[in-house]
This record gives C-alpha cells, sequence and structure tokens, in this order.
C-alpha cells in the first residue's frame, strides 16, 4: 500500500468512528483481524465489533477526531493520535448513565495488508476519563 492509501485508510477508518454506524466495520477489518488491546475482551474481529458496539451503546454521539497521523509505508503501519467527545447516555465501565459530555483521549497503532485493517494496538486514556466521572 502507498503512503496516499494507508493516509485514506486511516481518514476512512477515523471516519467509521463518528457515530453509531457499523455498516463499514466489516468492510474495514480484515477476517482474521487481531485487536492487540488489553480490553479483556477477545482479540479477534468480533470481539473487537462487540466492544465498539457497547461504546457507541453508552456514548450515542461519540465523535474522534485526528489529532495527529504518522504514516510508515514500508511497515505498513499508521499511528493514529486521537480526542473524541461524547455524552454518557448508558452505563459504562461500572458507571449509570451521567448525561455528562465527556473528553477521551487516545493512540492507535495500526497495521494495514491489502486495503484493510489487519491488527490493532490501541490505548486510550482511562484514568482522564474515570476523572470525569462522579466519585
Amino acid at each position: 500500500m502507498t503512503r496516499s492509501d494507508l493516509e485514506a485508510l486511516a481518514r476512512r477508518w477515523m471516519t467509521f468512528w463518528q457515530g453509531a454506524d457499523l455498516a463499514d466495520f466489516t468492510a474495514l477489518h480484515a477476517p482474521d483481524f487481531v485487536d492487540h488491546a488489553a480490553a479483556g475482551r477477545p482479540s479477534d474481529r468480533a470481539g473487537f465489533r462487540d466492544g465498539i458496539a457497547a461504546l457507541y451503546a453508552a456514548f450515542p454521539d461519540f465523535h474522534a477526531r485526528i489529532e495527529d497521523l504518522i504514516v510508515d509505508e514500508a511497515g505498513a503501519k499508521i499511528v493514529v493520535r486521537w480526542s473524541a467527545t461524547g455524552r454518557h447516555a448508558a452505563p459504562f465501565m461500572g458507571f449509570a448513565a451521567t448525561g455528562r459530555t465527556l473528553n477521551f483521549h487516545g493512540l492507535e497503532l495500526l497495521h494495514c495488508r491489502d486495503g484493510v485493517i489487519a491488527a490493532r494496538w490501541g490505548e486510550w486514556d482511562a484514568e482522564s476519563l474515570l476523572d470525569q466521572l462522579p466519585a
């Protein structure tokens, strides 16, 4: 994949994160996709999709923005530093819905193959998120 292809895939992937539409999920992730995040869910494509569905249920207006985008053409890898907001409308991480708009921040390392995401390593600032929730 060229640098341009990788950048376009990263932008398409981030567009996918804008709201609760999972229609493009299968088209963006390889059948043998592996999620390397320590999220406590299955690391396959179905587990990742279920995690996203849970996030969308809790934050139906979740909106992410690319803050930085780094492309490694030779390695077919993309790094995305992102920020996001979403209104906490349903239970999440053991917290009842607050109705508050919360701020998120994170990093994604995506390995691409044949025009799709083959693997993901992602981390977000959960501590910052928890600080925004009532004690």
